[in-house]
Protein backbone atom coordinates (compact mmCIF):
# COMPACT_ATOMS: atom_id res chain seq x y z
CA UNK A 1 0.00 0.00 0.00
CA UNK A 2 1.65 3.07 -0.81
CA UNK A 3 2.41 5.69 1.97
CA UNK A 4 1.97 9.67 0.90
CA UNK A 5 4.42 12.00 2.01
CA UNK A 6 2.81 15.10 3.22
CA UNK A 7 4.74 18.34 4.20
CA UNK A 8 3.55 19.13 7.62
CA UNK A 9 4.40 22.64 9.12
CA UNK A 10 2.52 23.69 13.10
CA UNK A 11 1.09 27.02 12.10
CA UNK A 12 1.40 26.59 7.81
CA UNK A 13 -0.70 27.94 5.41
CA UNK A 14 -1.86 24.80 2.71
CA UNK A 15 -3.35 25.45 -0.73
CA UNK A 16 -5.84 22.90 -1.06
CA UNK A 17 -7.87 21.19 -4.23
CA UNK A 18 -10.28 18.47 -3.50
CA UNK A 19 -12.31 16.81 -6.37
CA UNK A 20 -15.78 15.22 -6.35
CA UNK A 21 -16.12 11.25 -7.31
CA UNK A 22 -16.16 11.15 -10.84
CA UNK A 23 -15.88 15.05 -11.44
CA UNK A 24 -19.77 14.94 -10.89
CA UNK A 25 -20.77 18.68 -10.80
CA UNK A 26 -22.60 18.93 -7.80
CA UNK A 27 -20.72 21.73 -5.72
CA UNK A 28 -22.26 24.39 -7.03
CA UNK A 29 -25.77 23.38 -6.98
CA UNK A 30 -27.83 24.82 -3.95
CA UNK A 31 -28.12 21.44 -2.39
CA UNK A 32 -23.86 21.41 -2.25
CA UNK A 33 -23.28 24.93 -1.50
CA UNK A 34 -25.43 24.38 1.32
CA UNK A 35 -23.42 21.01 2.39
CA UNK A 36 -20.31 23.05 2.15
CA UNK A 37 -21.32 25.44 3.93
CA UNK A 38 -22.27 23.79 7.20
CA UNK A 39 -19.43 20.94 6.85
CA UNK A 40 -17.12 24.10 6.69
CA UNK A 41 -18.97 25.80 9.97
CA UNK A 42 -18.82 22.38 11.65
CA UNK A 43 -15.33 21.54 10.89
CA UNK A 44 -14.10 24.86 12.13
CA UNK A 45 -16.08 24.80 15.36
CA UNK A 46 -13.53 21.31 16.54
CA UNK A 47 -10.70 22.44 14.39
CA UNK A 48 -10.07 26.25 13.87
CA UNK A 49 -8.53 27.65 11.03
CA UNK A 50 -8.16 30.80 9.43
CA UNK A 51 -10.00 30.43 5.84
CA UNK A 52 -7.68 32.67 3.33
CA UNK A 53 -9.68 32.01 0.50
CA UNK A 54 -11.56 29.53 -2.09
CA UNK A 55 -12.97 28.88 -4.64
CA UNK A 56 -16.11 26.35 -5.64
CA UNK A 57 -16.14 24.60 -9.42
CA UNK A 58 -18.93 22.38 -10.47
CA UNK A 59 -16.25 19.41 -9.74
CA UNK A 60 -13.81 20.77 -7.42
CA UNK A 61 -12.72 23.15 -4.94
CA UNK A 62 -9.41 25.09 -4.30
CA UNK A 63 -8.73 26.66 -0.66
CA UNK A 64 -6.19 28.48 1.39
CA UNK A 65 -6.08 27.38 4.82
CA UNK A 66 -3.70 28.77 7.53
CA UNK A 67 -4.02 26.87 10.70
CA UNK A 68 -2.96 27.90 14.13
CA UNK A 69 0.09 27.76 15.56
CA UNK A 70 1.48 24.80 16.69
CA UNK A 71 -1.32 22.86 14.41
CA UNK A 72 -0.40 20.96 11.45
CA UNK A 73 -3.71 18.72 11.20
CA UNK A 74 -4.63 20.09 7.62
CA UNK A 75 -5.36 16.24 6.36
CA UNK A 76 -8.03 15.80 9.66
CA UNK A 77 -9.72 18.83 8.90
CA UNK A 78 -10.04 17.92 5.35
CA UNK A 79 -11.67 14.35 6.30
CA UNK A 80 -13.96 16.07 8.93
CA UNK A 81 -14.91 18.51 6.21
CA UNK A 82 -15.32 15.87 3.69
CA UNK A 83 -17.04 13.38 5.82
CA UNK A 84 -19.49 16.37 7.34
CA UNK A 85 -20.46 17.55 3.71
CA UNK A 86 -21.08 13.55 2.07
CA UNK A 87 -23.64 13.20 5.65
CA UNK A 88 -25.35 16.46 4.81
CA UNK A 89 -25.50 16.15 1.03
CA UNK A 90 -26.45 12.54 0.92
CA UNK A 91 -29.11 13.32 4.01
CA UNK A 92 -30.47 16.26 1.91
CA UNK A 93 -31.22 14.23 -0.91
CA UNK A 94 -28.14 14.19 -2.97
CA UNK A 95 -26.61 11.24 -4.72
CA UNK A 96 -23.85 9.95 -5.11
CA UNK A 97 -21.68 7.07 -7.68
CA UNK A 98 -22.18 3.33 -7.27
CA UNK A 99 -19.65 1.88 -4.88
CA UNK A 100 -16.82 -0.09 -5.87
CA UNK A 101 -15.18 -3.39 -4.48
CA UNK A 102 -12.64 -0.75 -2.98
CA UNK A 103 -15.14 1.83 -1.61
CA UNK A 104 -17.12 -0.78 0.05
CA UNK A 105 -14.21 -2.60 1.68
CA UNK A 106 -12.69 0.81 3.20
CA UNK A 107 -16.13 2.04 3.72
CA UNK A 108 -16.12 4.96 1.54
CA UNK A 109 -19.11 6.69 0.11
CA UNK A 110 -19.02 7.66 -3.92
CA UNK A 111 -19.11 11.75 -3.44
CA UNK A 112 -15.63 12.51 -3.12
CA UNK A 113 -12.26 11.22 -4.49
CA UNK A 114 -10.25 10.00 -1.95
CA UNK A 115 -7.12 12.08 -1.86
CA UNK A 116 -6.69 15.73 -2.20
CA UNK A 117 -3.80 17.48 -3.55
CA UNK A 118 -2.08 19.72 -0.98
CA UNK A 119 1.07 22.64 -1.77
CA UNK A 120 2.46 24.01 1.13
CA UNK A 121 2.59 27.93 1.12
CA UNK A 122 5.93 29.28 1.49
CA UNK A 123 6.01 32.60 1.86
CA UNK A 124 4.09 36.19 0.87
CA UNK A 125 4.92 35.79 -2.92
CA UNK A 126 3.77 31.78 -2.57
CA UNK A 127 0.94 32.92 -0.95
CA UNK A 128 -0.25 35.55 -3.77
CA UNK A 129 0.25 33.35 -6.78
CA UNK A 130 -2.02 30.54 -4.91
CA UNK A 131 -4.83 33.34 -3.72
CA UNK A 132 -4.66 34.62 -7.81
CA UNK A 133 -4.90 30.71 -9.37
CA UNK A 134 -7.59 30.10 -7.31
CA UNK A 135 -9.45 32.78 -7.98
CA UNK A 136 -8.56 33.06 -11.69
CA UNK A 137 -9.62 29.54 -12.06
CA UNK A 138 -13.38 29.84 -12.86
CA UNK A 139 -12.14 31.42 -15.95
CA UNK A 140 -9.63 29.20 -16.64
CA UNK A 141 -12.39 26.43 -16.87
CA UNK A 142 -14.29 29.08 -19.09
CA UNK A 143 -17.17 29.05 -16.06
CA UNK A 144 -17.24 33.30 -16.97
CA UNK A 145 -15.48 35.86 -18.62
CA UNK A 146 -14.49 37.43 -15.78
CA UNK A 147 -13.25 36.94 -12.52
CA UNK A 148 -15.31 39.21 -11.01
CA UNK A 149 -18.30 37.85 -12.34
CA UNK A 150 -18.13 34.48 -10.60
CA UNK A 151 -20.57 34.15 -7.70
CA UNK A 152 -18.79 31.21 -5.31
CA UNK A 153 -15.41 32.66 -4.62
CA UNK A 154 -13.79 34.87 -2.08
CA UNK A 155 -12.93 37.12 -4.52
CA UNK A 156 -15.61 39.74 -4.04
CA UNK A 157 -14.29 39.92 -0.24
CA UNK A 158 -10.90 40.38 -1.27
CA UNK A 159 -11.99 43.01 -3.31
CA UNK A 160 -14.19 44.82 -0.84
CA UNK A 161 -10.74 44.66 1.03
CA UNK A 162 -9.14 46.63 -1.26
CA UNK A 163 -6.50 43.52 -2.12
CA UNK A 164 -7.78 43.03 -5.75
CA UNK A 165 -9.37 45.60 -8.22
CA UNK A 166 -12.29 44.81 -9.56
CA UNK A 167 -11.22 44.25 -12.66
CA UNK A 168 -8.03 41.80 -11.80
CA UNK A 169 -7.81 38.89 -14.45
CA UNK A 170 -8.93 40.52 -17.07
CA UNK A 171 -5.78 40.66 -18.77
CA UNK A 172 -3.58 37.47 -19.24
CA UNK A 173 -3.58 34.33 -16.92
CA UNK A 174 -1.79 34.62 -14.12
CA UNK A 175 0.94 32.33 -13.05
CA UNK A 176 0.26 28.45 -12.03
CA UNK A 177 1.46 26.95 -8.78
CA UNK A 178 4.14 24.99 -9.15
CA UNK A 179 2.23 21.02 -9.51
CA UNK A 180 -1.13 22.37 -9.84
CA UNK A 181 -0.85 21.43 -13.49
CA UNK A 182 -2.71 17.58 -12.42
CA UNK A 183 -6.16 18.98 -12.74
Amino acid sequence: MPHYLRNRIPGGTYFLTLVTCGRRPILTTDAGRSALRAALRVMRRRHPLTLEGIVLLPDHLHTIWTLPPGDDGYSLRVGRWKDQFTRRFLGDGGTELPPTTSRTRKRERGVWQRRFWEHTVRDADDFKRCLDYLHYNPVKYGLVGRVADYPWSSFTKRVASGEYPESWGDGPAPADVPGAEWE
